[in-house]
């Protein structure tokens, strides 16, 4: 079955999270032969041309842009998603029409997700109170102001709650996408959209928004990149924070520093995500047992493989297999 996304399109949005879910979403990678989405791109007076800004600065270049919304808000009726990539405003009301429309999809069972200032929208159709919900850092004092039944969080990337999903701006958005896809249609796929438009595959919705990244002053300096190239070939040995700081010529407290500065994260929290990525990977591709997934990718037992992938994925590891499994399994080595 095709899955419908209605990417509804707001007067003076920001260009650059409204073509977000068009690149992801519009076409499949190359060589993708299975499911992929259905977009339909909505304006409240479509069909027709929507005024677009250069950013979310309301003086950035007002009206610079236009998009095309060939569908009026009556598809978000059909949609099993619904992406507000922006609002055109952040600082006055949403449009009556579109937050209504929102409000009705919700109620309806389609999935919401808002990108950066989409957050308002969401909010005045009262869909994040008393949630936990991702904004960008500085939309965040407006939006808990507004709204104070919504607990606003500047740190994240984005926030799944399953029904209602929300992200931070920019780049944070592609994050975002890339994650709805991870869920549909599994991590091959999310990996083959991630490679094509030359962005990291995976990025934890924990992770923070703005990290500082230290250079070395009179030489190169390529970070942690070696170090985690290192660790992607090695996820299923007993890899420790000691042995990671031994390899790159570091203190473990340094190691935790220079980590923190250069992903937002801790290193233990990284190698957890990338061995519950490496193990959605083998649960498409493989038919291996639990216990063996488990032993390639570093989580030892079943049993561990479990609880993290749950605390992650949100289903167990059976459940995602069934729902992603390839039809010719590729063995393992």
């Amino acid at each position: 079955m095709v899955h419908t996304i209605a990417v509804a399109i707001i007067d003076e949005a920001p260009i650059f999270e409204t073509a977000i879910p068009c690149q992801i979403f519009g076409s499949p990678p190359p060589g993708h032969t299975g499911p992929w989405y259905e977009l339909l791109l909505c304006a409240e007076r479509a069909p027709g041309p929507v005024a677009l800004r250069g950013s979310s600065g309301l003086a950035d270049m007002p009206g610079m842009f236009q998009m095309v919304a060939p569908h009026g808000l009556d598809a978000l009726e059909r949609a099993d998603t619904v992406i507000i990539p922006a609002c055109g405003n952040a600082w006055a009301g949403q449009p009556p029409a579109v937050v209504g429309a929102v409000r009705a999809a919700h109620g309806r069972g389609a999935r919401i997700v808002s990108l950066c200032s989409g957050a308002f929208v969401l909010a005045d159709a009262g869909l994040l109170e008393g949630r936990r919900t991702a904004a960008h850092w500085k939309h965040a004092g407006l939006l808990a102001e507004r709204h104070p039944g919504v607990t606003v969080d500047p740190s994240v990337l984005y926030i799944d709650h399953g029904d209602v999903l929300t992200g931070a701006g920019n780049t944070a958005g592609i994050d975002l996408c890339l994650h709805l896809i991870r869920h549909d249609l599994g991590a091959e796929v999310a990996n083959a959209v991630a490679r094509q438009m030359i962005v990291p595959p995976h990025r934890a919705g924990g992770q923070a928004q703005y990290v500082e990244t230290p250079v070395r002053r009179g030489g190169r300096d390529d970070g942690l990149g070696p170090l985690l190239e290192w660790a992607l070939t090695r996820l299923h040995e007993p890899l420790t924070v000691a042995g990671l700081a031994a390899e790159a010529g570091l203190t473990p407290r340094t190691l935790i520093r220079r980590f923190h500065a250069e992903t937002g994260i801790t290193p233990l929290r990284w190698l957890h995500a990338q061995r519950v990525m490496r193990a959605r990977e083998l649960l498409e591709r493989t038919d291996l047992p639990v216990d063996r997934v488990a032993a390639q990718c570093g989580l030892g037992s079943a049993a561990n493989l479990r609880a993290h992938f749950a605390r992650e994925v949100g289903i167990s590891p059976s459940e995602y297999r069934r729902g992603h499994h390839r039809d010719s399994p590729v063995p393992a080595e």
